[in-house]
């Protein structure tokens, strides 16, 4: 064999190796990058094009963004004063420096400078936004892609008011909205009825009835495959509550248990803190008890996270549920219209600074996810 020929076949079988392992070094590189820059690299080739668009990359950079400990791809988004506008900034800034820079107003679908909008929930990198009540629409605001949902069907009538709950069905890879109409009668009677929107489908289905008298939250709190309200039958000035399940896979009901608070006078808050349902226990003035279930559907799993202390007399304000804790302890919370981080191992309180004052908020993961059928286009 000349050593010309034996030249020609090492440079053909190294040839084969790096291909490959520059395709796994471009995935890698590819999945670390803000949604923003990866919108650009669909430009770069067909084949990053086609790699960025894949399902299975899809799946991947979310996973990945939503394990980052840092919150290197986590936004915190809300709404202002009055409730027509929504603004946007990284979680890192607000939970580790406890400012807010950064923040940017969001140019949302079918903003109207006298229309309020409400954000109903968010779920992998997705969310479910209402304006006025009755229109909704699912929207990735990291990729500006939105879907409005067609009308439920819900009349306005005087005494009603209709809310909603948002979250993904993981047996059918479909997200779901649920809307429930709540109409007062007299002699303190009540009427429910409850929709369910599958995004596949494209279409409403009436539910049976909500079993527990009426919501009493705005809007279903997802977790574990299902949606939860704080629910009670009793509107008098010592009412109870429970906690109804909606599991979005088979449409059926349930009821969570609760966790074995303190005695005292409590206003009682439900909410979802990352993959665990959460509620928080304000004893009026003195302190929060946040609790989590760590293990869905098992009661003993009632872990109480993290106590949080009134420092001055609040008035009527309390503090909201908690939007997120880090791994090292910070706890952000809504107190008023402000937001403080919380240090549960010093026991210190910051506000975060250049902050407007905040009616709701809600933290989404960026992500590439659509929030449309893969048969129906784009908008």
């Amino acid at each position: 064999m000349t050593l010309q020929n034996q030249k020609r076949i090492h440079t053909s079988e190294i040839s084969k190796d790096p291909p490959t392992l520059l395709q796994e070094i471009i995935l890698e590189i590819l999945s670390r990058l803000p949604v923003e820059s990866l919108l650009r690299c669909k430009s770069v080739c067909k084949s990053w094009s086609c790699l960025i668009s894949d399902p299975h990359f899809i799946k991947t950079y979310l996973m990945f963004s939503i394990s980052n400990i840092r919150y290197a791809h986590h936004r915190l988004i809300f709404s202002t004063v009055p409730r027509i506008n929504l603004k946007t900034c990284p979680l890192y800034d607000v939970v580790c420096h406890h400012k807010s820079n950064n923040v940017l107003e969001v140019d949302y679908p079918l903003k109207h400078p006298r229309k309020s909008v409400w954000i109903v929930g968010s779920c992998n990198g997705l969310l479910c936004i209402a304006i006025e009540e009755d229109t909704l629409f699912l929207w990735n605001p990291s990729t500006r892609k939105s879907n409005q949902l067609p009308h439920c069907g819900f009349k306005a009538r005087q005494g009603g008011y209709a809310l909603y709950g948002f979250g993904y069905d993981e047996s059918t890879d479909d997200y779901k909205v649920v809307g429930i109409s709540c109409v007062f009668r007299s002699g303190h009677k009540y009427d429910t009825k409850v929709k369910i929107f599958s995004m596949k489908a494209g279409n409403w289905k009436k539910l049976g009835d909500f079993p527990q008298g009426i919501p009493l939250d705005d809007s279903g709190k997802f977790s574990s495959g299902a949606l939860h309200w704080a629910a009670s039958r009793d509107f008098g000035s010592a009412y109870s509550w429970t906690i109804v399940s909606l599991h979005l896979a088979n449409g059926t009901y349930g009821q969570v248990s609760q966790p074995v608070y303190d005695e005292g006078d409590k206003d009682l808050n439900l909410g979802a803190l990352g993959e665990w349902l959460c509620v928080l226990c304000n004893y009026r003035g003195h302190r929060a008890d946040m609790w989590v279930m760590k293990d869905y559907g098992v009661n003993e799993s009632w872990t109480k996270l993290v106590s949080i202390p009134y420092l001055t007399d609040p008035g009527r304000d309390q503090y909201s549920v908690p939007l997120c804790i880090s791994k090292d302890g910070k706890v952000l919370l809504q107190f008023g219209s402000k937001l403080f981080a919380y240090d549960s191992r010093n026991r210190s309180f910051s506000e975060v600074e250049n902050f407007d004052e905040c009616l709701e908020a809600c933290t989404y993961v960026e992500s590439l996810v659509s929030p449309d059928t893969p048969s129906r286009p784009w908008r």
